[in-house]
């Protein structure tokens, strides 16, 4: 898609999947360094096992809201590509952790265009549900409404 129209036109549709993305318990504690959440169920993969109701360690729900922009990248299906000068994420009204992400599982993304509308003259804002999900579960992880902006040329 690449006309505020063609946008417009595909609102409620799916836009994509992404590819699968294996969620590592390296990647997960140099989360944990980063924003200096060592908590046990996260960065403790023995204690996790033993006491934990998750079996082992799971990936910190923000760490699993920062991947869907690497997911986002990854989308395979409809691509929205306006002409734009830049693009930015402009928000969330709703962020849902529906169920733990275990270390050792495989996530991707699965992309709705929610809404879409010009919000001023040279500025197109776009809504997506986006769901997080986890290869073999029922429940998903994430489900997320993001709020994008473009800036027309």
């Amino acid at each position: 898609m690449s006309t505020v129209d063609a946008v417009l036109a595909a609102i409620g549709r799916e836009i994509g999947v992404s590819e699968w993305l294996l969620i590592e318990q390296s990647r997960v504690d140099a989360f944990a360094a980063v924003v200096g959440d060592f908590q046990w169920i996260h960065c403790d993969p023995a204690r996790a096992a033993k006491e934990s109701a998750f079996g082992g360690t799971i990936a910190h729900g923000a760490l699993t809201l920062s991947l869907v922009s690497t997911l986002r990248e990854d989308l395979r299906g409809t691509r929205i590509e306006l002409n734009a000068k830049m693009g930015v994420l402009y928000g969330y009204n709703k962020v849902r952790f529906v169920s733990p992400v275990p270390v050792g599982s495989r996530i991707r993304l699965r992309q709705t265009l929610a809404d879409a509308k010009l919000v001023k003259p040279g500025v197109f804002e776009m809504q997506f549900k986006e769901t997080v999900e986890v290869e073999g579960k029922e429940r998903p992880a994430l489900i997320v409404e993001a709020i994008n902006r473009k800036f027309l040329d």
